[in-house]
Order: C-alpha cells, then structure tokens, then sequence
C-alpha cells in the first residue's frame, strides 16, 4: 500500500511536466451592518463592568468579512496541489483581523496553507480553519454564523473561562490553529474522517503548544452527524508566559442535522474543560435549533444555545435567537436577526462575536446588515 501511494506521487509528478493545468482564484465577502445591544462590555473578561447600551455600524453580521485567494495545480492521476490564503477585515474600519498572537492582526489570519490531495484524501499544512470547527458549522441550524450561533456560544464558554479575547487562541476547543497538519480522508458512503496535528515547535518541549484532533461526520439522506475531539497544550497563553506542555483545553462535541422539504433541525451536546484545573473549567453546552426555506431566496433560521458552569451551578445563560435571511442573488444577501440572553450567575454569553456583555447581565441584541461576496 504504501509503495503503491509513492509510485503514484512519482507518476503524478513525472506527467505535471506536460500535463499540468493550474487556476488562481480570488473570493471574498463583505458583511457590514447595524447593530442594537441594550447592554455592552469593553471586552471578554470576565471581571469586566457594563457600559450600557450602544448602537453602532457593525462588521459581520453572518460572518466576517474576508479577503482571500485560492488555487489548484492538477497533477495527472487524480492528484492536486492547492494553497489556500485567507483572512478577515473589519469592514467598517479597514483594519485586519487578530492572529493567534495575542494583540496581533494578521492579513492572512484564517487561512496560510499549501495542500496534496489524491484518491487517497488530502494533507494540508500551515494555518486553517480545523475541522472542529467545520463539524460544528455543519451541524448547527444557524451555520456557526456571528450572531448568536453554536460558533458565538464555542465564544461565551472561552469568555466564561477567562479568556480575553485579544488573540484567536482560545482556551476551549479552537477555531484556527497554527502550525497545522490536517489530514482528510476520502468519502466512504457519507462517512469523512479528519485527523490533525499541529507541532508546537518549542525547544526542549515534545508537547510544548501543540494540538490534536479528530472528527468523524456522517453526511447523507438529509442527515449530518459529527463527533469531535480536541486536545491542545499550552492554549491561550499570555504573552510573557513559557510553554510547558500543560494539557490545558480538552473539547468533545456531538451534532446532529436532519434536513427535509426546507425543514431543518439541529441538536448537540459539548463539553470543554482545562484537565490540568478541571475542578476550575468544566462548561457543558446543549443546543437546538429550527429552520424553514419558504422560497429559495427566504429562509428564518432560530437556535437555542444553554451553558453550564459544571463547577458552579448558579453559573448558567440560555440564549434564543432568530435570525432571516433574503438572498437578492446568489452573491447577495439582506439579513435581519434579534436574540436574547438570561445570563446567570457570572456568565457572560453574548449575542454578536466581537461584542462582549458583562457577566450576569441579560440581554437583548438586534442587526440589520447586507453581505456581499465575489
């Protein structure tokens, strides 16, 4: 098997010569819109006091903005190479978005990676987008979005943990991760499996920051199911900190999709602690969501998001949302959403990625906006 899989990179190689075909895409979007919050914090921490309430221009509404460029070079034999560069921008300021160093932006802050893809699945190196993060997406009624999503709750369990929210390395599960080799494996009747390491690179330290996951997803006959794990050493350090190989962010995520005649619903179940501290970060999450397509171009889309503080029961947010959305063509779309969050406790879950609320405080949460992609 393994002679069979080098003869075939050297053939695929050898007949690029005279046979390769390459394309180079550039792709983007841009997601502007207003956004009502009745109250507000000035960041994550958990300690931070609310400032009240605001109105103001808001980016990424559905999801960030983001410029990117993308291209594939075909080998012969069923063989690819690929690069993928990706990154986010605040639309209404121009600035780019934060790295995985903490108060540092990055053009390319999302994706920085160089790929092979064959029959045999496809390897691809450098920063990316887990496949943690796609199982979740893809399981959830609202699609990870960044207004009040399974990707916005993956945000309140961080902020309820400590984390501060000054860099994309979180404390529980992740979103991206540096340094990434993630292998994907070919599809079996539905059933994909994604492996991925990601090697530190610190000196003296074998397990010093480094990151491993693994995801298995079922898609087919209307249904997706995903399961998930996520194990990273060393995560959200703080710029002065040095790398010890703590096992410090353990993620487990269960999801499940049924679609059919425009209907959707959506379930799940994760868990995300520190097993050096648990007995100080042990959160649980449940979701659930529903989905109706009226027309191809309208769809409401509704969720409802439950953290628990496993350690401290008086700490506990359920948040409700709902959201529309109407495509003006296939690259346009006009979006309204409203939610609400009982924060218990010191939970701070907040409604729209990059506006914290204070802990304890409920509220309440509108946006109107426009996304455009080319």
């Amino acid at each position: 098997m393994k002679r069979g899989f080098a003869v075939a990179i050297a053939v695929a190689t050898v007949g690029s010569t005279a046979h390769a075909q390459s394309s180079v895409t550039m792709y983007g979007a841009v997601d502007t819109g207003l956004l009502y919050q009745n109250t507000s914090a000035a960041s994550y921490n958990p300690a931070a006091p609310n400032t009240g309430h605001l109105f103001k221009m808001k980016d990424g509404g559905i999801y960030t903005s983001m410029l990117g460029f993308k291209g594939t070079e075909d080998l012969g034999g069923g063989w690819k190479t690929n690069f993928k560069l990706q990154g986010s921008f605040d639309s209404t300021s121009g600035k780019f978005g934060l790295s995985g160093t903490a108060g540092v932006a990055a053009q390319f802050n999302q994706e920085a990676s160089v790929g092979l893809a064959g029959p045999y699945g496809s390897l691809t190196m450098g920063r990316q987008i887990i496949p943690l993060t796609y199982a979740m997406a893809y399981t959830d009624v609202r699609q990870g979005g960044y207004f009040g999503s399974i990707f916005t709750a993956l945000v309140s369990m961080n902020s309820a943990a400590g984390w501060p929210g000054t860099s994309t390395n979180a404390q529980l599960g992740a979103v991206f991760d540096d340094n990434a080799i993630v292998y994907v494996s070919p599809n079996f009747g539905g059933v994909t499996a994604s492996l991925e390491y990601a090697p530190g690179g610190v000196a003296g330290q074998a397990q010093g920051s480094t990151r491993e996951s693994a995801v298995l997803q079922y898609d087919n006959y209307g249904l997706k199911l995903a399961a998930a794990y996520y194990n990273g050493h060393d995560t959200n350090p703080s710029p002065t900190s040095v790398a010890t190989g703590l096992d410090n962010n353990r993620f487990y995520y269960l999801g499940a999709l049924y679609s059919i005649n425009g209907f959707t619903a959506s379930t799940s179940f994760s868990n995300g602690r520190n097993p050096a501290h648990p007995k100080t970060t042990n959160f649980d999450m449940i979701s659930g969501g529903f989905g109706y397509r009226f027309t191809p171009a309208f769809e409401l889309t509704s969720g409802v998001y439950y953290i628990k503080d496993e350690n401290n029961s008086a700490n506990k947010s359920t948040e409700i949302v709902l959201g529309a959305n109407y495509s003006l063509s296939k690259a346009t779309t006009l979006y309204a959403q409203v939610g609400y969050v009982d924060n218990r406790g010191k939970m701070n879950q907040s409604v729209e990625y990059g506006q914290p609320v204070a802990p304890g405080m409920n509220t309440t949460a509108a946006m109107i906006g426009i996304r455009k992609r080319f």
